[in-house]
């Protein structure tokens, strides 16, 4: 009897060890999860390359709800040009004191909005200021022209008397050296409502009591004997 114990004893404890060598071969290896990791590794998946947008680009010029901006329309510089000379050139010898002396013609483009008149004063800074020409009171047209020689009659624009005492255009005449004349077209939002020949400081006081609405410019050169 004691014998049959035993041997039974012994066939269990021989079936323990068979199960827990069981159990214990199941387990892989860390060599073989690692060689089972790679395997299963992301480089060897097929990845869908990401599916484009059919949506189109927004548009810089729309609004959030998708409204378009509207985009400002630049203004046209006010503007004063001649085709006499060029800006900052010589004015022709035609023009001065030297030769036939008529005036030049000018032409303007982009007065503001709201003129109701236009000045010119043209003179020489490198003559404390000595004034050439006044035109005063012209229609306030965003774009007009004086032509070549303008005379001082009756039929011609009001203009005031210059610095050498005349009514009208005044060549240049510097006494020595390079002079510089400057062109200054003036927009007013009224006339200045002068009359008769006025001088230079009748005709700024004037302005000075207005409105000034916007200038621009245009610098010629003389040298006499040039």
């Amino acid at each position: 009897m004691a014998r049959t114990l035993a041997a039974l004893l012994t066939v269990l404890a021989a079936l323990v060890l068979v199960a827990c060598g069981s159990g214990t071969g199941s387990t892989a290896a860390p060599s073989t999860l690692a060689a089972a990791s790679t395997a299963a590794s992301p480089a060897s998946v097929a990845l869908s390359p990401p599916a484009a947008s059919s949506a189109p680009p927004a548009s810089p010029a729309a609004t959030a709800s998708g409204s378009p901006v509207a985009q400002e329309t630049p203004m046209h510089p006010f503007e004063l040009t001649s085709t006499a000379f060029t800006p900052g050139g010589s004015i022709p010898r035609r023009f001065t004191c030297d030769g036939e002396g008529g005036s030049p013609d000018l032409a303007w483009s982009g007065a503001p909005d709201g003129t109701g008149a236009l000045v010119l004063i043209v003179d020489d800074p490198d003559a404390n200021g000595f004034v050439h020409w006044i035109v005063y009171d012209m229609s306030g047209t965003g774009n007009g022209a004086l032509p070549t020689g303008i005379s001082a009659s009756p039929e011609a624009p009001p203009q005031g008397t210059n610095s050498f005492g005349k009514i009208g255009w005044g060549g240049p005449c510097p006494p020595s050296g390079e002079h510089r004349y400057v062109f200054t077209l003036t927009a007013l939002a009224e006339p200045l409502g002068l009359s008769g020949a006025p001088k230079p400081d009748a005709v700024r006081a004037a302005m000075a009591k207005g409105t000034v609405l916007g200038s621009a410019t245009l610098e010629g050169r003389y040298r006499r004997g040039g």
